[in-house]
């Protein structure tokens, strides 16, 4: 059925071609000419921006129609003009390759829209013809006729021999009529499909967009290790300190025995700020990440987690640092969000090299539920798309919660 459904709507694009084609070679030369006519007026910016707005709506309307055969229009490859002076306008517009390729398609639609309709229609009608020919050939008589169509159109036993050779022949003009469609709608593709200059334009607007991105994640990430050392180490190294200020002026009084545990108090103060120190540093970049690779890291994570975790992947692989710091985060966050949101006992973390790509997959038993737009995995999701990956979150109610995320590995 599905099948059928395809060829169906070959049928419809080859048919309908000729009619498209014809408009498209009419509205193109009428375009052609009145804009060079107009070009030499005060006229000639409106008149090319209103041709050009009409151009890609037949462009688009054709993109539509490569649909009926490949199952998916063909995207847009415009890039955005901004709202400026009609001079300025004009010149973005002509600067686009897709425009001219637009014009160009409409141009070379129509021979090919009137030999693909043409066939389309002679080898159906034909097909059909043979499949019905009990219903009509007995009104056609012609006993001059060459043979073997004389016997074929004249006789009952050849009208519905007919019917077997049309039933057998179907599959065959089925399968034409598809390639004929697609062959078009490749064609149409390669000029209407957005081409490299709409690829750069699009990469580097994301690539923009991501950069901001980044900037307020470090400047948000500044401000975090500047909380936690005004919080945590600069409180513990202040109170310290007044603790050995206290002690001195015991021992400056002789109360020995209170001075000592005033200065062991410091002393714990001390330590427990060394250790808000450290835990800061590894928050921004483990040693062991530099010293041993991400795997020997992410070793670590797994141990000191609450959860059950088997990882993985290559012990002796080495990544670019970024791209390990990068990884390590996202783990660490997803390890930490599936104890302590998602009631998970067991993660299994996948490190796998594929080609310029490293790929690691964090898959939790938790109930799932998790939302991918949250400030925890957007955050992730900034720091990975600096590095031009992709991280994917998949989370249905119930569980399992996966992490993908992909960072490209040049090697």
């Amino acid at each position: 059925m599905k099948r059928i459904m395809v060829t169906l709507r070959a049928l419809a694009y080859l048919v309908t071609g000729p009619v498209v084609g014809l408009a498209g070679l009419l509205w193109s030369l009428a375009a052609t000419v009145s804009v060079t006519l107009l070009a030499l007026t005060h006229l000639g910016g409106p008149a090319f921006l209103g041709a050009a707005w009409v151009t890609r709506t037949f462009a688009g309307a054709e993109r539509r129609r490569a649909g009926w055969v490949t199952g998916t229009p063909i995207p847009s490859p415009y890039v955005p003009v901004p709202a400026d002076a009609p001079g300025r306008r004009v010149t973005a517009i002509a600067a686009q390759p897709a425009t001219w390729r637009d014009l160009a398609w409409l141009v070379l639609m129509f021979p090919l829209g009137l030999a693909g309709g043409i066939t389309a229609i002679v080898v159906t009608v034909v097909d059909l013809g043979a499949i019905t020919a009990p219903a009509w050939a007995w009104a056609v008589p012609n006993p001059h006729a060459p043979f073997p169509v004389r016997p074929l159109m004249t006789t009952v036993p050849g009208r519905f021999g007919l019917i077997a050779i049309g039933l057998a022949l179907a599959p065959v003009v089925a399968w034409v009529l598809r390639r004929l469609a697609t062959g078009q709608t490749r064609l149409a593709g390669a000029l209407l499909a957005p081409g490299e200059h709409s690829r750069l334009v699009e990469q580097t607007v994301r690539l923009s967009r991501t950069r901001e991105r980044v900037v307020d994640a470090q400047a948000a990430e500044l401000r975090r290790i500047e909380r936690d050392l005004h919080d945590g180490a600069q409180a513990r190294i202040v109170a310290a300190g007044m603790t050995l200020a206290l002690a001195a002026r015991k021992l400056r009084t002789g109360d020995g025995s209170n001075a000592r545990d005033d200065v062991e108090s410091a002393r714990r103060q001390l330590d427990d700020a060394l250790a808000e120190l450290r835990r800061l540093v590894r928050g921004i970049h483990p040693p062991i990440l530099t010293d041993r690779g991400l795997y020997a890291a992410l070793a670590a994570l797994a141990g000191d987690s609450a959860l059950t975790v088997e990882l993985n992947g290559d012990p002796d692989a080495r990544y670019p640092a970024a791209v390990e710091s990068a990884a390590y985060f996202v783990v660490a966050e997803g390890l930490a969000n599936a104890g302590k949101h998602a009631d998970a006992t067991t993660c299994v973390v996948d490190i796998v090299r594929a080609g310029g790509s490293v790929r690691v997959t964090l898959t939790d038993d938790g109930r799932g539920g998790a939302d991918p737009a949250g400030s925890g995995i957007d955050g992730l999701r900034r720091r990975v798309e600096a590095l031009d990956g992709r991280l994917t979150l998949t989370s249905p109610a119930g569980g399992p919660t996966v992490l993908h995320t992909e960072l490209p590995c040049a090697s």
